[in-house]
């Protein structure tokens, strides 16, 4: 049986994730694996339902609250979709997981860190991607996109200030050990071949 493994795509809003995500899903599947996608928050019904009340621009959500409906959100996708899938041996594309939480609310809400880290590990029993590539977008590209950027949920709708603040700490996080880091700001050609790269590397070990 092959082993399953674990790939987490991340970066700010807008960055071409879930772009990125379904071509990576098409090699893969070509390379013989069986995929499966999913994001966070979501990817099961009631993490789904978290995710709608968090993305409401009608929701008024204090920070810690905030961290806590993640979370939430979280265990039930790791215990419900994730950690069955990779027992099965699939290979699990997931838009967003632990170091979201830690740009939005870590450095974006300014809660405390180490909060963050352990509920996160709480939330996902230990389980660690395989791999975690983050999207890292320039600034004047990301200037660009966020001045036609729709606004259409609660995040979208966060002040500059906050958008800004999670972007500057992608930058510092996807220079940390055990990140891969690609330049976000380049031609979806030339990000999913890099992708591929790092991931041909981890199917080889």
């Amino acid at each position: 049986m092959k082993k399953g493994i674990f790939i987490v795509l991340e970066g700010p809003d807008r960055s071409g994730k879930s772009t990125q995500a379904a071509l990576l899903k098409e090699w893969l599947e070509a390379q013989g694996r069986e995929v499966l996608v999913t994001r966070e928050p979501g990817g099961t019904r009631l993490s789904e339902q978290i995710r709608e009340i968090l993305l409401d621009p009608e929701s008024r959500i204090e920070p810690l609250t905030e961290l806590f409906l993640y979370e939430t959100s979280r265990i039930k996708h790791t215990l419900e979709k994730i950690l069955p899938a990779l027992k099965a041996g699939k290979a699990v594309i997931c838009d967003r997981y632990t170091l979201s939480t830690v740009a939005y609310q870590g450095y974006g809400r300014g809660l405390d860190l180490k909060t963050v880290a352990t509920l996160n590990r709480i939330a996902t029993l230990d389980l660690k991607p395989d791999v975690t590539i983050v999207f890292d977008i320039p600034d004047r590209i990301f200037a660009q996109r966020e001045k036609t950027r729709p606004g259409r949920d609660r995040i979208e709708r966060a002040p500059d200030a906050f958008r800004r603040r999670v972007n500057r700490a992608y930058k510092l996080l996807a220079r940390k050990p055990g990140m891969t880091r690609v330049d976000g700001g380049r031609s979806i050609e030339a990000i999913q071949a890099d992708i591929r790269a790092r991931v041909r590397r981890l199917l080889k070990k």
